[in-house]
């Protein structure tokens, strides 16, 4: 299982680079989200995509409603009985996003230094002169030379589907733009993005409450991602809102930063949720593109260091419409890897894309490859360094049994959890090798019914790097004797054995808790 690993800051025979590589049980360590719609829907497409590697179906309410989501969540369902592959629900807000109102869904040509109208009066047509949008408060917002992006739901960049477009005066409720490139928007829906521009609507709508009351109880979601997140308040109301919604107070939240005034918050908004969302579509508006890669990076560091799951969007556009991403795109998702992030999110990419399971299939082979030349050691220095000394209890566990499994080589790192925290941290580390996360379900009673808790906490290590859940027999609790324990870790052998995750004569690393000590060992495989 062990690759063996290599070096980019070292010399690399050319030739090796073109050496196949082998098959593994886990396609990356990276995990990959994927955004479900019209061409990701289907029970045989949604099967593929769980085989390719997707660990994450994204929900995004921004567009259908929640009849035509939950049909596909059972088609879902149904692939994960057949693939017998474990995936987690992320239930997407609209937020505060601008929309062009185009009711009938034609085609609209735009043409360079034209003008053309936005206008708040909704029972408007759309059309080449006239754009009705979502929302009255735009001509109070903008001023003069303010920069508009319009671009077909989940844009990908291409310039002939979106158009930018300069503000030239205001007209009490309307805003007369200049057009500032030639484009036809097509599709049913369109977004605005006006740059740099704080927009007067609340980060969770009264339409995202009432989807997360009904349609995220009743599927009882892993992950919420805050769309336009920009202070820590945003996520510290969703939470408060999440608690009162039954099972829901188990939901971890994902801010998307997807502005300048996220941007300007990171720290305080890292500090509330759960985890990040790098919105880079969005955010390469408000951004100048030279700045882009900085934020990235810097963001990314942030995360890790934190212990708190990064995904990055907006990687393989092209491959919406094509078999094969572009270089520039193959070479940024080996970047957003060696940055560390912990999931790759696609978005219009398997939602509208031609191509869903090939285009999760050529991420997951390329977040591969790139893991084989991250600097593990590098990095294991920075984080325990950041996180200082005296370390706590947990985190010296976790960072050696780490360093332990890298010393001897273990082809996994097995660890007994049942909150799922201990299990992160290891993952924290980023070992070269998969983290088996056994989570030991744990009996709990609201004075009316009895329940196990433990299926949430397996399915959200689903977007941390290098965690690979399994739910162990509520029988055996995470502290127990030390006969219940090796039964527990001859399950979890028995299931590495039988995916290929270990093999006779290898090592590996268990990480466990014996009464009120925590244990790291080394075990070796016998035939």
């Amino acid at each position: 299982m062990q690759s063996s690993h290599l070096l980019l800051e070292e010399p690399i025979r050319m030739a090796s680079i073109l050496e196949p590589s082998k098959a593994s049980f886990f396609p990356a360590m990276t995990k990959i989200v994927g955004t479900l719609g019209p061409r990701s829907r289907s029970v045989e497409v949604l099967s593929g995509c769980l085989k390719a590697g997707m660990s994450v179906a994204r929900f995004d309410f921004s567009w259908h409603d929640p009849e035509y989501h939950q049909e596909t969540l059972e088609n879902l369902k149904a692939a994960v009985k057949l693939t017998k592959k474990l995936c987690a629900v992320m239930l997407d807000t609209v937020g505060p996003e601008l929309q062009v109102v185009n009711k009938s869904e034609k085609a609209i040509s735009l043409e360079a230094d034209a003008t053309v109208i936005l206008t708040p009066d909704e029972g408007q047509e759309a059309s080449s002169n006239l754009l009705p949008i979502n929302f009255d408060g735009l001509s109070k917002a903008v001023k003069k030379g303010d920069t508009i992006f319009i671009g077909q739901y989940l844009f990908t960049g291409s310039e002939t589907t979106s158009v930018w477009l300069e503000v030239s005066e205001v007209q009490g409720n309307d805003v007369v733009c200049v057009i500032k490139n030639t484009a036809t928007l097509t599709g049913a829906l369109f977004t605005l993005h006006a740059s740099q521009i704080r927009i007067e609507l609340p980060t969770l709508s009264d339409k995202d409450k009432e989807v997360i009351s009904s349609w995220g109880v009743k599927n009882k979601i892993d992950f919420l991602s805050l769309s336009y997140t920009r202070h820590a308040e945003d996520v510290r109301h969703a939470r408060e809102f999440l608690s009162k919604q039954g099972d829901l107070y188990q939901t971890q939240i994902f801010a998307k930063i997807e502005n300048i005034e996220g941007l300007n918050h990171f720290d305080e908004i890292l500090q509330a949720a759960d985890g990040i969302i790098l919105s880079r579509g969005n955010l390469g508006i408000d951004l100048p593109p030279e700045k882009v890669f900085l934020f990235q990076k810097a963001a990314l560091y942030k995360c890790n260091v934190a212990g708190k799951p990064a995904v990055v969007t907006r990687v393989v556009d092209s491959m919406t419409d094509n078999l094969r991403p572009t270089r520039a795109e193959a070479t940024d998702v080996a970047n957003a890897v060696l940055d560390g992030s912990d999931a790759i999110l696609l978005g219009a990419e398997t939602l509208r894309g031609l191509y869903p399971v090939e285009t999760i299939s050529t991420v997951g082979k390329i977040c591969a490859e790139a893991e084989k030349v991250f600097n593990q050691d590098l990095y294991f220095k920075k984080t325990v360094k950041y996180v200082g000394e005296p370390m706590t209890h947990l985190e010296s566990i976790a960072s050696s049994a780490v360093r332990a499994a890298i010393k001897v080589k273990a082809s996994v790192i097995i660890c007994f959890t049942s909150s799922g925290r201990a299990a992160r941290l290891i993952a924290k580390y980023r070992p070269t090798m998969p983290v088996l996360s056994v989570v030991i379900p744990r009996l709990k009673t609201n004075q009316l019914k009895w329940s196990f808790s433990g299926a949430f906490e397996a399915r959200q290590s689903l977007i941390v790097r290098g965690l690979f859940p399994m739910l162990a027999d509520p029988r055996h609790p995470a502290e127990s004797t030390s006969a219940t324990n090796e039964s527990v870790l001859k399950v979890a052998l028995d299931h590495g054995k039988a995916s290929g995750v270990v093999k006779p004569h290898d090592r590996v690393v268990v990480c466990q808790k014996v009464g009120d000590a925590s244990v790291v060992k080394i075990i070796e495989l016998e035939d």
